[in-house]
């Protein structure tokens, strides 16, 4: 297979393997969170109270996926939806006292099971990795700022 297509084949089984791997272990420990919902759980905590745009933008997901996210977020009891006090068409999401209780151990969890697929990879290895992934995120940003080309000229 050449690089190219490897580099492409295997950063999606990468990413569909971590969410498979995730919600096992969540599953395992009754955590009741998809991978998604805790990357969702995961920003919130880290920032507080944020818009759907914002999660949206922060986690690399259209608005429909985060809609879908934070609608079963919310049925289970861990956000809610406040209406912005400036704009009422906009809805900010909110953890909730339930929500904040899973905070602690279920990053506690992630971090462990992180630390469990990575633990025979030097050091050295991963900042490689973080580095390349990031010069590859950095490619498809500079590639998305472009103006497109108008065949009409």
């Amino acid at each position: 297979m050449i690089l190219v297509k490897q580099v492409g084949v295997f950063v999606n089984i990468l990413n569909c393997r971590l969410k498979k791997y995730l919600a096992e272990i969540f599953k395992k420990n009754d955590v009741n969170l998809t991978a998604e919902q805790y990357l969702v759980m995961d920003t919130l905590w880290n920032e507080g109270t944020l818009t759907q745009q914002s999660i949206a933008y922060i986690i690399q997901k259209d608005k429909n996926s985060v809609t879908q996210f934070i609608d079963n977020l919310e049925k289970k009891g861990l956000v809610r939806r406040a209406i912005d006090k400036n704009d009422r068409r906009v809805n900010n999401v909110v953890v909730t006292k339930a929500g904040l209780q899973l905070k602690d151990s279920t990053k506690q969890l992630a971090i462990d099971s992180m630390n469990d697929i990575i633990k025979d990879i030097p050091e050295k290895d991963l900042n490689t990795f973080v580095s390349v992934i990031q010069k590859i995120c950095d490619n498809i940003s500079n590639y998305d700022d472009k103006p497109e080309s108008s065949s009409a000229d």
